[in-house]
């Protein structure tokens, strides 16, 4: 059966619970906080960052962060591209992160976006089984901080 989620506006009510999902320690390495991607979107707003909590009923599970068409340039990937997808480690393996993928491609095809681009940190544990199955392929390219660069045809 597979998750039903609801991708939620980040507010003042429900920042505290959103930044209180964590991954599994051993993820730590591979997606940095959603706390970390609070700071990172509020530092680099010409990425334009959109980003939502991902909600199953009321309860956050998840939190997904994109550059929404934004113009690339250095160090800004795009236009579309995601830049967090996490679910918090007490809701991995039933289907909300595939669940958020599906919500995310199915607004970018409304925006008549091409593609959805991605990276992610090489080793054993990455989400790069996770991408490879839903459909990105490596780019041949890297990042400057030595991350995969993925593509998603939409």
């Amino acid at each position: 059966m597979s998750a039903q989620i609801r991708l939620v506006e980040v507010t003042d009510a429900n920042r505290a619970a959103v930044a209180a999902v964590r991954v599994d320690p051993a993820q730590e390495r591979f997606v940095a906080s959603v706390e970390k991607s609070f700071q990172h979107a509020a530092e680099n707003p010409a990425a334009r960052p959109w980003f939502r909590a991902v909600c199953d009923g009321d309860v956050p599970v998840g939190f997904v962060m994109l550059s929404w068409n934004v113009e690339p340039g250095a160090g800004v990937y795009g236009p579309y591209f995601l830049w967090r997808l996490l679910v918090g480690a007490g809701f991995q393996g039933r289907g909300y992160g595939r669940a958020i993928l599906d919500e995310v491609v199915a607004l970018l095809r409304a925006e008549g976006a091409a593609e959805l681009l991605t990276s992610y940190v090489p080793g054993d544990g990455s989400p790069e089984p996770f991408y490879r199955s839903y459909g990105f392929v490596p780019t041949g390219e890297t990042d400057e901080d030595g991350e995969i660069l993925l593509r998603l045809p939409l």
